[in-house]
């Protein structure tokens, strides 16, 4: 992934935008955000990759959405830092 920037954000919702075209660790921080209990909503949004950069919706329902994808990236590199080991 060549890089990543916060394309909407409100309180509770965030929609960040991924530039590049290497998307894999998009799922499984997509499994760990499902696993929060105030991830109210979580989608990978891909409508055209030559007209739009793909995106990670997420809304909550308390906490900052930011804080929590950031909390989920960081469970999931600690988790394959760990696999590396």
């Amino acid at each position: 992934m060549d890089s990543f920037y916060i394309a909407e954000k409100t309180d509770k919702s965030v929609k960040i935008g991924f530039k590049g075209t290497d998307t894999t660790l998009v799922n499984p921080i997509m499994d760990e955000l499902d696993r929060d209990s105030d991830v109210k909503i979580v989608r990978y949004i891909n409508i055209h990759p030559e007209l739009k950069d793909p995106a990670l919706f997420v809304e909550t329902y308390e906490k900052d959405p930011v804080d929590v994808v950031v909390a989920a990236a960081e469970r999931v590199s600690e988790y394959f830092s760990a696999i590396k080991q």
